[in-house]
């Protein structure tokens, strides 16, 4: 039986993957999260084969939340939704340690097919998406990407600037992440100094542009 752990911030879409899933002989629906950091939490918890994640998602990403489960060392393989193809955002998710990208837009027995894959250690990707992306990661190193500030920051840097692009206050953001205000705040000057940004319409415009959030979902 493989055991699967759903997580999308609408909870309709979560009914619909779940009756997908079920009727497959073989699948069952472990749990449901709401938002990326829920997922990684009951990832740990229920140590799922298969995370199958919105991109799209509320104080972690999809990839964000991808990136998590790969450090907590546990069996758990993630398949991503989106509604976004573009190859840079395609390649973050494969780096980030997911083994399938399926478009929401074509949904139906792919995610079957990309959660059979992903039990088997195999990468599925929705054939709208350019094969070029996995010979680049399999080729990677040979070709060098030009330098960007964002590359640079630590993965707390990135949530905290998901939750700032959120429009999460200091007091919100040390709540979710369990950490100080004062914290915070130096996190939110370190992304200010790093980015080479002055104030938070700038912090959001580099979140949108790296798709740590999603102004069209």
């Amino acid at each position: 039986m493989i055991r699967v752990l759903l997580a999308d911030d609408h909870h309709l879409v979560r009914q619909a993957l779940r009756a997908l899933l079920e009727k497959a002989e073989g699948i069952e629906v472990v749990g449901e999260a709401e938002d990326g950091r829920e997922a990684a939490k009951l990832a740990q918890r229920l140590r799922p084969d298969v995370a199958v994640l919105d991109v799209a998602m509320p104080v972690l990403n999809g990839i964000q939340a991808a990136e998590r489960i790969r450090r907590l060392q546990i069996p758990t393989r993630v398949v991503i939704l989106s509604m976004h193809k573009d190859d840079a955002l395609v390649r973050r998710a494969l780096r980030g340690g997911a083994h399938g990208y399926l478009l929401k837009s074509a949904v139906s027995e792919e995610l079957l097919l990309a959660v059979r894959a992903a039990v088997r250690n195999e990468i599925y990707l929705s054939p709208g998406i350019s094969r070029t992306v996995v010979e680049d990661l399999l080729t990677v190193g040979t070709t060098a990407e030009p330098a960007d500030a964002f590359d640079q920051l630590t993965q707390r840097e990135r949530e905290v600037l998901q939750l700032i692009a959120e429009g999460r206050t200091n007091s919100e953001i040390a709540k979710l992440l369990a950490i100080s205000v004062k914290t915070v705040e130096k996190h939110r000057a370190n992304l200010m100094s790093k980015l080479d940004v002055h104030d938070v319409a700038g912090l959001v415009r580099i979140a949108v542009k790296h798709k740590l959030i999603f102004l069209s979902e």
